[in-house]
């Protein structure tokens, strides 16, 4: 079995994993988009760096989204000079060429960092959406912290991506799910109200409600949370989409007979 915890966050991210059989060793794990200079010195750094603050080995993990990163990422990256190494470093390097697509949520469940590192590589990939479709259904079902670990490291190493919207976009959809529990601090995604009404709009086309175009334009351009939030509640309920926006009725004036 093995085990794998967040330690510190001084790249990516890095994980202590503990293989049954063999001593516990740190990944520290990179995703990297495209060629970067500056990352020839900085890792040999933070491996070293890594290695005496836990007295644990170190392993890099550089996972790349196209080929010609890989190559470069590929290294070895020397630190000497005068013919004299210093020091070496070798990462390990996967991107699209050696990481399998992973579109099965079972398979997604059963190997939830190899998935992770699947979507990183294959960002640009035509399957990514059904690649972060299936990984999102099978984070739903796994313990809170794990999964909520998983969700933002995906959603800080995507960054401003079309994989990192359609990313933000399934959490939204997943947090909300009803039944199947909330798998991301609510605060995460507090303040989002884009991504609450594309939650809406989702949850409205998964159960068969048709949705004419004036009514989702109302609600991807509603930017009150307390009215997403009402209509949100009711989207479980509704059979058609003008239920959504019906009010509570207000409660009738009093009236004194004379």
């Amino acid at each position: 079995m093995t085990e794998a915890r967040p330690l510190t966050r001084h790249i990516d991210t890095v994980l202590r994993i503990g293989p049954s059989d063999g001593e516990d060793f740190l990944l520290a794990v990179e995703a990297q988009e495209r060629r970067d200079t500056k990352k020839e010195s900085s890792w040999p750094y933070y491996i070293s760096y890594l290695q005496a603050k836990y007295g644990l080995p170190v392993l890099l993990l550089v996972v790349c989204r196209d080929r010609a990163t890989t190559k470069w990422a590929t290294g070895p990256f020397s630190c000497g000079t005068r013919g004299w190494i210093a020091q070496r470093t070798y990462p390990l390097v996967v991107g699209p060429d050696n990481l399998p697509v992973i579109t099965d949520p079972r398979t997604a469940a059963e190997k939830p960092a190899m998935a992770v590192f699947s979507a990183l590589a294959h960002a640009n990939s035509p399957h990514i959406d059904a690649i972060l479709d299936a990984l999102g259904r099978s984070l739903a079902g796994m313990d809170w912290n794990a999964a909520s670990y998983f969700f933002q490291f995906l959603d800080s190493a995507f960054g401003d991506t079309p994989a990192g919207d359609k990313w933000r976009d399934i959490v939204t959809f997943v947090n909300y799910f009803p039944g199947r529990g909330t798998v991301m601090e609510k605060a995460y995604l507090e303040g989002e109200a884009r991504g609450e009404a594309k939650a809406i709009l989702r949850f409205l086309e998964a159960r068969g409600v048709s949705v004419p175009q004036e009514a989702r334009d109302q609600i991807a351009g509603c930017t009150d949370l307390d009215l997403l939030n009402r209509w949100l509640d009711r989207t479980p309920h509704v059979q058609n989409v003008d239920e959504l926006f019906v009010e509570d009725a207000a409660p009738a004036a009093d009236r004194t007979e004379t």
